[in-house]
C-alpha cells in the first residue's frame, strides 16, 4: 500500500517557513503568522494523494464490514503512525472495534388447530424483542386481559402464570368514558407508550410467550412492514431478546379461533374491565404450534482515532473532536462505489487537519486543548460509527468542547456552479453563538469563503443537521459544526470519482476548519452552550 512520505520532509518545510533553526526555538512572527502557516502545510496536492489513494478500486468502496473498507482503516492508521501520532485506544490501538447487527426471521410459523396462518399478513413479530424458539406446542392458552401489572390496576392478580402461553390485549383498559383506570385520566400510561414493558413484566413472571390481539392489525402490519423488508443495522452483537418474552401481534380472526367457545366470556370480561369490575383469567383449549428461528448478520469495523495531546497543563483534558465517516456504499457486482466525494473528501481532509496539528506539536508550537481526529465507520449504516463513539468514548464527551464533522468537500452543487469557493455550513448556532462567530471570524481573517447557510435549520426538509456524524455529538449536549457542499448527480452513484473533485476549493475548507479548531483549542476559555434548547 501506498503511504505518504510525512515525516521529515514535511517537518523541514513547515521550520523552514516559520523561520525555525530547530523546532523548539522562538518564533519571530505573531501567534496569527504561524497559525496560517502551519495551515499553509495543508495543501491541494497532499489533499489529491489521499484521497486517490482512499477513492480507488483497490478500496473496493469501503463498506464497512468489507475488506475494502478494513484497507482503508489500515491506511488511516499508518497515516496517523507516519505523523507521530501515537495510538490512544487503550494506549495500544488506533482502532475502536465496532460491531453492527442486523436481524430478520430466517423462519416463524404460527398455526392453530391445524390452520396455519401467514406472517406479515395475519399476524406480526420483531426479530429484536425475540429468542429463538424451537415449536413451542401447547394445549393451553391463558387469557390474561391487557397483561399489565400496575398498582392502580393487575391482570396477574398473584396467579401464576409460568411456562404458560398468554393471550393480551394491546393497549390498556379505560372505562366507558375513555379514561385509563391506570392513570385516572384520558393520558395513557407507560404500559401503552412503551409496549416492552409488557413483555419485560411476562418474561419476569415466567411466561412463554405472549399472544397480542391488535384491534386494527392490518394497519399495524401496514406501518411496521417496511422495518421488516429492510431492517436497519444496530450497534453490538444481536440480542437474543432476554429480557423479553416471546411475543406475536395476531389478527382478529387469529383470536377468535384461539377463544373458541370461549369468545362471548372474553369479551364479558372486557365490558366488566371498562366498568370498573376486576380482570379475571380464562383457560383457553387451542392447539397451537409456534416456531421462531432468527437470522443475524453481523458487520465488523473499526472507528479509526488519532489523538494529539494538548501543552496546557491544565487544558489538555479538554477536547476538540475533527470528524469525518470513511465508508461508503462499496460494491454492487462488478460496480465500484468509489466515493470520492462522500466522503474520501473529508477523510483526506481530517489527515491534513491531523498532519497540520501534530508536526505544530513537535515543533513545540502544539495546540493547548488535545486534539481527536476521529475516522468512523457504518455511517451509511445509519450515522453508526459515531453513535457508538458517543456511547463509549475513548474520551469524557463532558470534556469534549466542540465537533467539528467535515462531510462532502470539494465539490458544487447547482446553486454553486459560478462560485467554487463556498461551503454550506451547518449546525455552527444551534448550541452555541461562539462556535458560529468562531467560524466567522476564521474565514473572514484567512479563507474569505462564502459561508452559506441555507440548510441550517433544524426543520430543514432535507434533515442534513440530523444526517451526518456531528449529529451524535450535539445530541449528547457537545456544540458542532458540519462543513457539506450540498449534493449533486453524482451523489451515491459510482461517477462519484476523484477526477470531479476541485481540489483549490476543499484546500480552502480544510483551512478553514483547521483554523476554527485551532482557536477553539487555544482560547482561554471553552465555548459555552448558550443557545436555549427546545
Amino acid at each position: 500500500m501506498k503511504t505518504r512520505p510525512f515525516t521529515l520532509t514535511t517537518l523541514l518545510c513547515l521550520i523552514t517557513i516559520l523561520g525555525y533553526s530547530q523546532p523548539n526555538a522562538n518564533t519571530t512572527g505573531s501567534p496569527e503568522d504561524a497559525q496560517e502557516k502551519i495551515a499553509s502545510s495543508i495543501t491541494a496536492a497532499e489533499l489529491s494523494e489521499h484521497l486517490t489513494i482512499l477513492a480507488s478500486d483497490e478500496f473496493e468502496g469501503r463498506e464497512t464490514g468489507t475488506e475494502g473498507n478494513k484497507k482503508a482503516a489500515a491506511y488511516i492508521a499508518d497515516q496517523f503512525k507516519e505523523f507521530g501520532i501515537k495510538p490512544c485506544v487503550d494506549n495500544k490501538s488506533y482502532f475502536q472495534s465496532v460491531a453492527f447487527s442486523k436481524l430478520k426471521w430466517k423462519d416463524i410459523e404460527l398455526s392453530v388447530n391445524d390452520n396455519k396462518y401467514k406472517h406479515l399478513w395475519d399476524y406480526m413479530s420483531f426479530p429484536s424483542f425475540n429468542a429463538d424458539l424451537k415449536e413451542l406446542k401447547t394445549e393451553e392458552v391463558v387469557f390474561l386481559g391487557y397483561g399489565i401489572d400496575d398498582p392502580n390496576y393487575s391482570d396477574y392478580n398473584g396467579t401464576s402464570v409460568a411456562g404458560k402461553v398468554i393471550l393480551i390485549y394491546n393497549g390498556e383498559p379505560t372505562n366507558l368514558t375513555g379514561k385509563s383506570l391506570i392513570t385516572g385520566s384520558e393520558e395513557m400510561s407507560d404500559w401503552t407508550l412503551d409496549w416492552t414493558k409488557k413483555f419485560e413484566i411476562a418474561k419476569e413472571k415466567g411466561v412463554k410467550a405472549i399472544l397480542i390481539l391488535h384491534e386494527d392489525m392490518k394497519a399495524h402490519l401496514n406501518k411496521n412492514r417496511r422495518f421488516f423488508m429492510n431492517p436497519r443495522m444496530s450497534i453490538g452483537e444481536p440480542e437474543d431478546g432476554t429480557n423479553y418474552a416471546n411475543s406475536v401481534y395476531i389478527s382478529s380472526a387469529i383470536a377468535k379461533d384461539i377463544l373458541g367457545k370461549k369468545f362471548k366470556k372474553v369479551v364479558k370480561i372486557r365490558n366488566k374491565i371498562k366498568k370498573g369490575k376486576q380482570s379475571k383469567q380464562v383457560k383457553l383449549k387451542p392447539n397451537l404450534v409456534l416456531s421462531m428461528e432468527r437470522d443475524a448478520n453481523v458487520l465488523r469495523g473499526d472507528n479509526v482515532l488519532g489523538f494529539i495531546p494538548g501543552s496546557d497543563l491544565i487544558l489538555k483534558e479538554e477536547i476538540v473532536v475533527i470528524s469525518a465517516h470513511y465508508d461508503h456504499l462499496g460494491k454492487r457486482g462488478d460496480d465500484v462505489y468509489n466515493g470520492a466525494n462522500d466522503n474520501g473528501s473529508g477523510t483526506s481532509t481530517v489527515l491534513e487537519i491531523a498532519e497540520a496539528f501534530s508536526t505544530a506539536k513537535q515543533m513545540g508550537l502544539g495546540a493547548k486543548r488535545s486534539i481527536l481526529c476521529l475516522l468512523v465507520t457504518g455511517e451509511e449504516k445509519g450515522l453508526l460509527g459515531s453513535e457508538y463513539y458517543s456511547k463509549n468514548p475513548v474520551f469524557p464527551l463532558e470534556n469534549t468542547i466542540a465537533d467539528i464533522n467535515i462531510d462532502m468537500v470539494g465539490r458544487s452543487d447547482k446553486l454553486h456552479v459560478d462560485n467554487p469557493y463556498y461551503i454550506y455550513v451547518i449546525g455552527s448556532n444551534m448550541m452555541s453563538t461562539e462556535l458560529h462567530n468562531i467560524n466567522e471570524e476564521m474565514n473572514e481573517i484567512y479563507t474569505q469563503i462564502e459561508l452559506d447557510y441555507k440548510y441550517n435549520a433544524k426543520d430543514d426538509p432535507n434533515r442534513y443537521y440530523y444526517r451526518s456524524d456531528h449529529y451524535n455529538f450535539a445530541k449528547n449536549g457537545v456544540p458542532a459544526i458540519f462543513y457539506f457542499n450540498g449534493t449533486h448527480d453524482d451523489y451515491h452513484r459510482t461517477s462519484d470519482t476523484v477526477d470531479k473533485i476541485n481540489f483549490d476549493a476543499m484546500e480552502k475548507v480544510g483551512r478553514l476548519a483547521f483554523h476554527t479548531a485551532w482557536e477553539l483549542a487555544n482560547r482561554k476559555n471553552r465555548i459555552v452552550n448558550d443557545v436555549e434548547q427546545e
